[in-house]
């Protein structure tokens, strides 16, 4: 049983939780919580190794069949203090990162979620979450936007992380050229949209640009849409979520699929 937090084990794990540079270097995540654990269990290959509090595997393991992944037992006082969340379940495990193609998203793809500049942990989160009940085929984020690895984004994928397929870019204006090129049709959420979102034209492969949370996307990638798409809104509301935004564009061209969810 690891007893001190200064084992070696467990410094790695706080550094993959708290610094993204960590986390690309060993092409390795953390995650937490009991669903979470449970789900990566299925994909047992990905499980670099599993870490359960003392408390928790005498209350899920005691006389019973262990997990078939290599796992450490931790005191409890050891685990609070590594563990990202308030009250940790017990569990988590380091996990490594899976690795997408832009070539196969696009020739899989039904609806694209194309995020510029995206800097909220709960907004990407959700956003992902979002795609995987919509049906989404993959989410592309400029390289500025949030790290999908950082713990609250993870937290609040609530498992969708696993299977929607995303991957990041260093030209998004470049990325927006190449997908026009492959017959991608972009549709921007902007202020300034020519339509309302129910109005637009989600036919065919189509891609949702979502821009920053402050400053909405660059005017390079806005001018880049085929349709700039606008979301009615009363009262004195400038702006939605960007999570709340990007729901109802997907849903949308969801719905315009006849609710068919694509084959990821």
């Amino acid at each position: 049983m690891i007893t001190s937090t200064s084992n070696v084990q467990i410094k790695q794990i706080m550094a993959l939780l708290k610094k993204n540079k960590e986390r690309k270097e060993q092409k390795a995540f953390v995650i937490e919580g009991r669903k979470m654990f449970e789900e990566i269990c299925q994909e047992k290959s990905r499980v670099v190794k599993a870490y359960f509090s003392d408390s928790y595997m005498k209350e899920q393991y005691e006389g019973r069949t262990l997990p078939e992944i290599p796992y450490e037992v931790v005191a409890d006082s050891v685990f609070e203090a590594m563990a990202e969340t308030v009250t940790p379940q017990g569990v988590l495990a380091i996990v490594k990162m899976p690795e997408y193609s832009l070539e196969e998203m696009v020739k899989n793809a039904g609806t694209l979620v194309l995020l510029e500049n995206l800097r909220d942990p709960g907004n990407l989160g959700t956003i992902i979450r979002t795609a995987e009940a919509a049906g989404v085929s993959g989410v592309i984020l400029s390289k500025e936007s949030v790290d999908i690895y950082n713990p609250k984004v993870i937290r609040s994928t609530m498992g969708a992380v696993y299977r929607v397929p995303f991957l990041y870019v260093e030209d998004f204006p470049g990325l927006l050229s190449d997908l026009k090129k492959q017959q991608v049709r972009l549709l921007a959420a902007h202020l300034k949209g020519d339509k309302t979102f129910e109005n637009a034209d989600y036919c065919g492969k189509v891609g949702i640009l979502i821009g920053n949370e402050a400053n909405g996307l660059s005017d390079e990638a806005a001018e880049l849409a085929e349709e700039k798409v606008l979301i009615p809104m009363a009262g004195q509301v400038e702006s939605l979520n960007a999570a709340v935004a990007a729901a109802l564009l997907m849903y949308e061209a969801f719905r315009g699929r006849g609710w068919k969810k694509e084959d990821r």
